[in-house]
């Protein structure tokens, strides 16, 4: 029997979900498109299945957890740096490597201060990533202001996708009238995100079949 069925059963749904939005996406590359979006999404459906195994089973012996649990936090802190890539390719165009390093070593570099000043763990990594996350934001932000084909959509589906972190706030008073945890909440909330940023993303790339969009930056 899986140790928290809840917590598994949302998270294989999720990955599932993920790896299909993934797969269909790459299907609609339109050379010579970046694959970043693809490989973000792959990232986040290989964290959601790893979460499935680790919250099936391996909680149950706390040392094989931690270790478990660590390898996720690496799937999720290389999604973000994918999502990073994509939105500075997108936003700004290509040969903007530099930006994408200044911007990922913020996060990175405030998990490394914590670690030497208080000896933080992965939990704080996965912390220290809402700044990059913030960055995320407040380019797309930014593209949707210079109407930017992709701006908004993806904004929505960004902030959307943020916002369901939010689940993981939510008191067992207001959870239990749905008889799940806030953790499966907040996995199933994921997904509302992830399937508007595929859907912002495909959009464009069938129109790029026929006129690619401008940069915000060109």
């Amino acid at each position: 029997m899986l140790a928290q069925p809840a917590q598994a059963l949302t998270d294989l749904l999720l990955g599932l979900v993920v790896l299909a939005l993934a797969i269909a996406l790459f299907r609609r590359r339109v050379r010579p498109t970046h694959r970043y979006w693809e490989y973000a999404l792959a990232w986040i459906s290989l964290s959601a299945l790893g979460g499935f195994v680790h919250h099936g089973w391996l909680v149950r012996w706390p040392t094989v957890a931690t270790v478990s649990w660590t390898l996720i936090s690496i799937a999720i802190v290389l999604g973000v740096s994918c999502l990073l890539a994509a939105t500075v390719e997108e936003v700004l165009g290509p040969g903007h490597r530099r930006v994408f390093w200044v911007l990922r070593a913020a996060g990175l570099g405030a998990y490394l201060g914590l670690v030497i000043t208080t000896g933080a763990g992965i939990g704080a990594l996965v912390a220290c990533e809402s700044i990059t996350f913030a960055f995320i934001i407040g380019l797309w932000a930014w593209a949707a202001r210079h109407r930017h084909p992709l701006g908004l959509p993806v904004l929505v589906a960004i902030v959307a996708s943020a916002a369901a972190a939010g689940a993981k706030a939510l008191s067992s008073d207001v959870t239990g009238f749905v008889n799940l945890d806030s953790d499966s909440i907040y996995h199933l909330a994921q997904i509302v995100g992830i399937v508007l940023l595929y859907r912002a993303v495909a959009v464009n790339r069938t129109r790029t079949r026929t006129e690619k969009p401008t940069p915000v930056a060109s």
